[in-house]
């Protein structure tokens, strides 16, 4: 039997038949450079070949970011992600999209703990929004209630709050 051939289910699979059939439509909807050819074909070979032999095909790991690369994607309209390239005003629903929380994608990327999940110019857009509705003031304190007069004695003794008395015109009949 062939190296690049493996049976499955009773059928010959041709890795090298399938490598260019998968490359092949690639580059017929994708633009790639001449000099890229053989790494293509190579990663997908490869990648075949290891799903035929059941092993999982290794995730290429990302490369450690330097300081000045992480300083570039900050800017003060926007985040640029480093998953693919483009800008974010924030990263949340971006980040969700791609299965990872704002502490995995800086674990996986190497990134700062202080390294921001909005863009500064939109909170301060959303920090002006809710000064303007009066939000993260003190609440002011009550005025001093004034001092009261001294109660004047008088005469009659005052009545006991409740069910006003009966007139007498109705007692008498």
């Amino acid at each position: 039997m062939d190296n690049n051939a493996e049976t499955i289910e009773g059928q010959v699979l041709d890795f090298l038949d399938l490598t260019t059939a998968i490359v092949s439509a690639y580059v017929s909807k994708n633009s790639v450079r001449p000099g890229d050819m053989p790494d293509l074909l190579a990663s997908v070979h490869a990648a075949l070949t290891g799903l035929g032999r059941g092993a999982p095909a290794e995730a290429p790991t990302p490369q450690k970011l330097t300081p000045a690369q992480i300083r570039k994607s900050i800017t003060p309209d926007a985040l640029i992600s480093f998953i693919d390239g483009k800008p974010y005003k924030t990263l949340k629903r971006h980040l969700t999209g791609a299965g990872l929380t704002i502490e995995q994608y800086r674990e996986r990327f190497g990134l700062p703990r202080d390294y921001p999940s909005t863009a500064a110019s939109y909170s301060e857009a959303r920090s002006a929004l809710a000064k303007s509705f009066g939000l993260g003031q003190q609440r002011k304190k009550a005025a001093p209630k004034p001092a009261q007069p001294v109660d004047t004695v008088s005469d009659k003794p005052k009545r006991a709050a409740g069910r006003p008395r009966k007139a007498k015109e109705a007692a008498e009949g």
